[in-house]
């Protein structure tokens, strides 16, 4: 019997439909085959013996002979009053007087001294140390001057003069500066005594008394090394001028070469003192009043860690300087570098007193640890010679005591002395 064509179709479509469900149910199952292969694969590349947590970490167990070895010592965790502190990025700044640019004072030929070397870049200098020697127009070397340098030396003459007659007026509009500062100060001191004046307007007086002192001192330097100018005129020659540094410090820049031939007024070479630094420290304008500007500011490296090693920078009044684009406002202390561990424009962290006091946590500093992370922890003994490390987050430092934002609960002992060795004790790296 013959089929019709549609049943032969609808046949045809089944046998298709069955043979691909038993494809997909095949691929299925080699799938779940490879996804549970994958993942015990997984499972025995990385295995954990048990979940550790911080409130489960290692209890160091001690001998009495050993705790007496080590030196423990416990205080409990108390609350106390501590004067607050606010850490602000801060930039180290020189001192206004503290870089001077020396110029030629005559027009001449420079050389070193015999014996010396040309002042180098980065080169420590000291005060009054001759660093060049300035031979005027003339060459030593001729007895017998010609028209034309007779000329030339009649103008050195008064090039000399001049600079000579300028140094004075220098001088002395430097000495009435100086004067008009200190009648200032003096009136503004009176007022203040009289409950009529400001303190700020002390301050500023001060400040202006301490600009006009370091304007008399380079004007008073100008005219002694003018005065010392010399010029043989019998013999037809010219002394080599001695050119010295205005004050100990580095050479910062240099601008000529040894028989470099210059013009008067050229300048020749830069000092920096950097013995002494200002911190330039931008405060938010709505945090100014909750800052105490008479305490002194404690500074750290950018990480903001405290240290013994910390600087403490005091205050200083200097004419006020603002950031109108960040709504800030310049504080100024002054720290010493003697030891030149800072470098002018330097980034520090400026740890600034807030007025007023509040109650947190407290220990001693010498309970404070740091792991390799810089992570901060103290020792927490919780039973007869058992000890566990409890980590803690520190606000700041008042002298030998932390503030502690987060840690144990107050009256806990702590470890104060001996928590290093604790430390080595629990990684193993002491016996």
């Amino acid at each position: 019997m013959k089929l019709p064509r549609q049943a032969f179709v609808f046949v045809a479509s089944c046998l298709i439909t069955v043979s691909l469900l038993g494809l997909s149910g095949c691929a299925g199952k080699s799938d779940a085959k490879k996804h549970s292969s994958k993942d015990k694969a997984a499972s025995s590349h990385a295995a954990t013996t048990h979940a550790v947590s911080e409130a489960d970490l290692n209890v160091i167990t001690l001998s009495p002979e050993a705790v007496k070895n080590l030196g423990i010592e416990t205080e409990p965790l108390e609350m106390r009053s501590m004067p607050r502190m606010r850490p602000y990025g801060a930039e180290l700044v020189l001192p206004t007087g503290a870089s001077v640019i020396v110029s030629a004072p005559l027009a001449g030929t420079l050389r070193h001294p015999q014996g010396e070397q040309f002042p180098q870049v980065g080169q420590r200098i000291a005060k009054n140390e001759t660093l060049l020697e300035l031979l005027p127009l003339l060459s030593p070397e001729r007895s017998v001057l010609t028209p034309a340098e007779r000329i030339r030396f009649a103008e050195a003459k008064a090039a000399v003069a001049q600079s000579q007659i300028d140094a004075e007026g220098q001088l002395q509009q430097a000495n009435v500066q100086k004067e008009a500062a200190d009648v200032e100060l003096q009136r503004a001191q009176r007022l203040l005594q009289s409950n009529v004046g400001t303190r700020r307007a002390v301050d500023d007086a001060r400040a202006k008394v301490k600009l006009a002192d370091e304007v008399l001192a380079a004007a008073k330097s100008r005219k002694k090394l003018v005065d010392n100018i010399k010029l043989d005129e019998d013999a037809g020659t010219l002394k080599p001028l001695a050119i010295h540094s205005p004050l100990s410090g580095i050479v910062r820049t240099t601008s000529v070469q040894p028989g470099q031939l210059i013009a008067a007024g050229l300048p020749l070479f830069e000092v920096m003192n950097d013995q002494t630094l200002w911190v330039k420290v931008p405060v938010y304008v709505g945090e100014l009043d909750e800052i105490d500007p008479k305490q002194p500011a404690r500074l750290t490296l950018l990480d903001g860690r405290l240290s013994r090693k910390d600087v403490w920078g005091k205050p200083v009044s200097l004419p006020p300087t603002a950031t109108p684009l960040s709504a800030a406002v310049d504080l100024y202390y002054e720290i010493p570098n003697q030891n030149h561990l800072f470098r002018p424009g330097q980034k520090v962290s400026a740890h600034l007193p807030l007025t007023g006091e509040t109650e947190v946590k407290s220990v001693p500093w010498s309970a404070l640890i740091y792991d390799i992370y810089g992570g901060q922890w103290v020792y927490e003994q919780t039973g007869e010679r058992q000890f566990v490390r409890r980590r803690v987050e520190m606000g700041w430092v008042e002298k030998d005591r932390v503030a502690l934002l987060r840690g144990p609960a107050v009256g806990a002992p702590i470890v104060t002395a001996g928590a290093a060795e604790l430390s080595g004790t629990e990684f193993g790296f002491a016996k």
